[in-house]
C-alpha cells in the first residue's frame, strides 16, 4: 500500500510537470503566474464552471499550487436550470479527481424566476462563492473571464448606453462585486484568449462541458459574440479593438484622480453616518461631480446593491435647480441642502 501511496502522489504532479513541457502552454502559464503574482503565496478560491476557460484556469493554479505548496479550493456551482447540471457537476468532479483535484460542488437551491435568468444565476453563482470562501478564510475568488470576454462585455455595455466607466469597468484584473463583502474577484486571465485556453483544455484534461446555453440566441451575449466572431476574422480590427481600451482606460484613470482628489478638498465626514459636502464639490465638469457622489453615497449607504447611475444623476440636477431648500432620500439616505453645504446622513 506504502508503494501505490508514493507512486500516486509522484504521478499527479508529473502529468502537470509533463504538460509543462509544451511550449504553448508553458508560455500560458508563465503569462498566467506573471497575473497572478501578488496573489500566489495566499489560499485562493477558484471558480470552476467545467467548460474550456475554467478547467485551463484550473489547470494553471494546480501547476502553481504544486510550486507553491499551498493547497487551493476549487469550487463548481451547480444551478440546477438544466436537467443535465448535476450529471456534468459529478463529471466535473470526477476528472478533477482523477488528476489529484477536489472539487466542492455548491448547490444553487430553491425556485428560480423565468425572467433574468442569468442575471440571477450569477448573483446566485457569486454569493454561494462568497459563503463558502468566508467559511474557509479566504478572500479572493478566481475567475476563468478571458480577453474575449473582456470585448463581448464593451459591446454589451455600448449598446446598453455605459458611459466610460462602465465600458472598460471589466478591464480590471480585480474587483470588488459586493461593497459589504472583503471579498476580491480576480481575473488573470484577461489578456489571454478563449483560443489559447481551449488549446490548455484539450491537451490536458482532455474533455470539459459544453453549455447549450452559449449557443442560445435569446441572449444578447450570443448575438454579440457572433459580431466579435466575424469582427476578428480581421486580425488588425483586434488590435484595434484592444488599443481602444486601452485609451479609455488611460482616460478614466485621469477623470478618477479629479474624483479622488474632489472627495479629498470638498467632503468631511461626521461619526461615520454622516458626511458634509461643501458646494466646491460642484464646481467640476458634470461626470467628476456624478462619480464623486456616487462613491460618496455607496460608501455611506448600507444597501447591498449600487446605487444605480441614473438616480444619482437625477438627484444631481435636481439639488442644482434648487436655490436654497432641497431634501430627499435615496439608498437609505436623507440629503438635505443647508446654507451652501450638501448633508447626506445615513435614515434611522
Amino acid at each position: 500500500m506504502k508503494k501505490k501511496n508514493t507512486s500516486a502522489k509522484k504521478k499527479i504532479p508529473n502529468f502537470y510537470f509533463n504538460k509543462l513541457k509544451n511550449r504553448k502552454i508553458k508560455k500560458i502559464y508563465l503569462e498566467f503566474k506573471k497575473n497572478i503574482n501578488e496573489f500566489s503565496n495566499k489560499k485562493l478560491c477558484v471558480a470552476v464552471s467545467g467548460g474550456s476557460d475554467s478547467l485551463a484556469l484550473t489547470f494553471l493554479v494546480k501547476c502553481m499550487s504544486l510550486e507553491t505548496k499551498i493547497d487551493y479550493l476549487y469550487c463548481h456551482v451547480d444551478h440546477k436550470l438544466r436537467s443535465e447540471s448535476s450529471k456534468e457537476a459529478s463529471k466535473t468532479k470526477k476528472l478533477l479527481k482523477d488528476h489529484g483535484i477536489n472539487l466542492h460542488i455548491l448547490k444553487w437551491a430553491g425556485k428560480k424566476k423565468i425572467s433574468n435568468i442569468q442575471e440571477q444565476a450569477r448573483l446566485n453563482r457569486y454569493n454561494l462563492l462568497f459563503k463558502e470562501s468566508e467559511k474557509r478564510n479566504i478572500d479572493t475568488i478566481l475567475t476563468a473571464h478571458h480577453l474575449d470576454d473582456l470585448y463581448e462585455n464593451f459591446f454589451i455595455r455600448l449598446l446598453r448606453g455605459s458611459g466610460l466607466k462602465g465600458l472598460i469597468s471589466f478591464k480590471n484584473k480585480v474587483s470588488r462585486i459586493n461593497k459589504n463583502k472583503n471579498i476580491l474577484i480576480l481575473r488573470p486571465l484577461l489578456n489571454i484568449s478563449k483560443k489559447d485556453l481551449m488549446y490548455v483544455s484539450k491537451n490536458t484534461f482532455g474533455s470539459f462541458v459544453n453549455d447549450p446555453s452559449n449557443n442560445n440566441e435569446k441572449f444578447l451575449r450570443i448575438h454579440v459574440r457572433k459580431i466579435i466572431n466575424k469582427l476578428f476574422s480581421n486580425k488588425e480590427n483586434n488590435l484595434n479593438i484592444g488599443l481602444a481600451l486601452s485609451n479609455l482606460y488611460r482616460s478614466n484613470e485621469a477623470i478618477e484622480y479629479y474624483v479622488k482628489k474632489n472627495i479629498q478638498m470638498n467632503v468631511k465626514s461626521r461619526f461615520g453616518n454622516k458626511v458634509i459636502i461643501s458646494d466646491n464639490f460642484f464646481n467640476h465638469p458634470d461626470e467628476v461631480v456624478f462619480r464623486s457622489l456616487n462613491t460618496v453615497l455607496n460608501n455611506l449607504s448600507k444597501k447591498t446593491k449600487l446605487t444605480r447611475g441614473s438616480k444619482i444623476i437625477n438627484l444631481y440636477k435636481s439639488y442644482r435647480k434648487s436655490e436654497k431648500y432641497f431634501k430627499t432620500t435615496l439608498s437609505g439616505c436623507i440629503f438635505e441642502k443647508v446654507s451652501k453645504s450638501l448633508i447626506i446622513s445615513r435614515e434611522i
